[in-house]
């Protein structure tokens, strides 16, 4: 499902125009964005959290040369499905 496709579900069963349910869905997603940007966790219960993966330096290898580098921390966005959606995809 594209974004496209999830905004014209959300316009036909909410009952709201295409260009409104396009507005709903790009906020919610938004919001969920600036609160991970903030290092926030978002939780939606019955549907899961959103929250920000920190993922320690490491050391691995250059595939063409074989060489040994040095791969740098980061920090990832991640998805914990809840209990409901769980049982749901079951």
């Amino acid at each position: 499902m594209t974004k496209a496709d999830l905004v014209a579900q959300v316009a036909k069963k909410a009952n709201l125009t295409n260009k409104a349910a396009k507005d709903a869905v790009s906020a919610v997603f938004g919001t969920i964005s600036e609160a991970l940007k903030r290092g926030e966790k978002v939780v939606v219960t019955g549907f899961g959290t959103f929250l920000v993966r920190k993922r320690a330096s490491r050391k691995g290898r250059n595939p063409q040369t074989g060489a040994e580098i040095q791969i740098p921390a980061t920090v990832t966005p991640g998805f914990t499905a809840g209990k409901s959606l769980k049982r749901l995809t079951k």
